[in-house]
């Protein structure tokens, strides 16, 4: 009797033998191709939990803030409804963080056939007092405030100097929008144009957009091309060392500005 054995099933028996052990896997791991993901594929569990541990500070600072201001939001609410005509709220479309990396990963080709239109980044309706008469932008579009402005009521003069204005955007963080510290968010007019300008300007929505943050405590609100170069280095910076402690120290250094009406006009 012929004991070779073919060619081919030797071959086959040396891949086997040869073959490199396989991966630790997580049970579960990857329930759309009914088989588990090799381990080193998983986001790193730590990542997961500090980000929403970072979700529930934000949350809780914001919920207390809420809280300890309600007294003080209703005066204001009052002030600005008795001295202009028009809401005390107003809503405005901004430009927050850009999600597509991770819905890339999950969604693949689909998810890019779905996109129609690059905003660079979600689209929100973001929150604050109103200080300028009803309507003020009609002729002019969206531009810039200045020092001094016409458009800005009496009431609102004050609430911008000690950036009081701010304080809605905290139901913003509430419903996942904003975080407290963040790169402040532009509206989608504004934002399409600094995109095309200033380098690097899209590399601010790798993050939530935040009520004070890094260039708010640093400089005054954008008057020049000069001024939102400056803010989107601080901003890059500031996303560079992102973190609870960072965070701490930017808001603890937000009472001061508040309180001593620097850089709000």
């Amino acid at each position: 009797m012929d004991t070779t054995i073919p060619e081919d099933r030797t071959r086959y028996s040396d891949r086997r033998r040869n073959r490199p052990s396989k991966p630790d896997v997580i049970p579960g791991a990857n329930a759309r191709d009914g088989a588990a993901a090799p381990q080193s594929e998983q986001p790193a569990p730590v990542a997961t939990a500090d980000g929403k541990l970072q979700r529930a500070i934000n949350i809780a600072v914001a919920t207390l803030g809420l809280l300890l201001t309600a007294p003080l939001l209703v005066v204001i609410a009052i002030a600005i409804k008795l001295t202009s005509p028009g809401p005390v709220l107003y809503r405005q479309a901004r430009i927050g963080m850009d999600r597509r990396s991770g819905s890339r990963e999950e969604g693949g080709d689909e998810y890019e056939k779905k996109r129609v239109r690059d905003l660079g980044g979600a689209p929100f309706r973001i929150y604050k007092f109103r200080t300028m008469q009803v309507n003020a932008e009609r002729g002019s579009g969206a531009v810039w405030a200045q020092e001094d402005d016409p458009r800005v009521t009496s009431v609102g003069r004050v609430l911008r100097q000690f950036r009081l204005d701010e304080l809605p955007q905290l139901f913003n963080v509430i419903r996942g929008d904003m975080n407290i510290v963040g790169p402040r968010p532009e509206r989608p007019a504004i934002f399409a144009d600094m995109r095309g300008k200033i380098q690097n300007y899209s590399g601010r929505q790798r993050t939530r957009p935040g009520i004070t943050g890094l260039a708010q405590i640093n400089q005054s609100y954008d008057s020049s091309m000069d001024d939102v170069r400056r803010k989107v280095e601080f901003d890059l910076e500031y996303i560079s060392r992102r973190g609870f402690a960072e965070d701490l120290r930017i808001m603890l250094k937000t009472i001061p500005v508040i309180l001593f009406r620097r850089g709000g006009w």
